[in-house]
């Protein structure tokens, strides 16, 4: 049986719904080439879960970010990172390619895309590497992710330090970076969920937190022991 046949149909629905043609995106798109895929993807993310949009944004510029020819810091949606080491590749079928023949190898421990996915814990919810690289399916997974963290933590600093990582020390860090990051990204309006929504959370196996960035199953841990390993 397919346990993420369901979570796939609603996330098909998602995307259908968030890819109808809008100017603005149009125009960030022609302004920013593949960098403003990932911001994009981060807004209508954040339209459909209600996730602030700033925290998605500070999310994918702290997984992806780095400076355009123009000196601006800007997320990248064909970015790799592999046992600690961090790849930029300039179109989606190199990075697609490089993840192929990195799991032809054995190897899974790997974050790919906007928002920087581990496929070790977290390819299921996908129905492919391609999927997977897809910027609005990578956002639309983080948010709902988002969500189950903000669950247990205090705010959005402490769910983006989780979403890094289940050890203190590595998430600290990253809630430094993260709040450094989310003081300079506009502010947006606040948006509701969208009204399709029946279950908040699709994207995720059912009762399984996993933390991305330490690698471990978190659903097994006490609750007051959920970001320690």
């Amino acid at each position: 049986m397919d346990l993420f046949g369901p979570a796939r149909a609603i996330l098909l629905g998602l995307l259908a719904i968030l890819s109808q043609p809008a100017s603005a995106a149009h125009a960030l798109m022609r302004g920013g080439g593949d960098a403003g895929l990932c911001e994009e993807a981060a807004r209508r993310a954040a339209r459909a879960t209600g996730v602030p949009e700033e925290v998605l944004q500070a999310i994918t510029l702290a997984e992806t970010g780095r400076r355009s020819a123009e000196g601006a810091l800007r997320p990248w949606p064909w970015a790799v990172n592999l046992a600690g080491e961090s790849h930029w590749f300039s179109t989606r079928a190199e990075a697609e390619g490089f993840v192929k023949q990195v799991l032809l190898a054995g190897r899974r421990n790997l974050d790919v895309g906007c928002f920087q996915i581990n496929h070790r814990w977290h390819a299921d919810g996908f129905a492919s590497v391609h999927e997977m690289f897809d910027p609005q399916a990578n956002a639309l997974y983080a948010a709902h992710y988002m969500l189950r963290l903000r669950e247990r933590s205090a705010d959005w600093s402490m769910a983006a330090g989780a979403y890094h990582s289940a050890t203190p020390e590595h998430a600290d860090r990253y809630r430094a970076r993260f709040d450094t990051l989310l003081a300079g990204v506009p502010r947006g309006p606040a948006v509701q969920p969208a009204a399709l929504h029946v279950n908040r959370y699709p994207l995720l196996t059912s009762g399984a937190l996993r933390g991305r960035g330490s690698l471990v199953p978190l659903d097994a841990a006490p609750l007051g022991a959920l970001f320690g390993n």
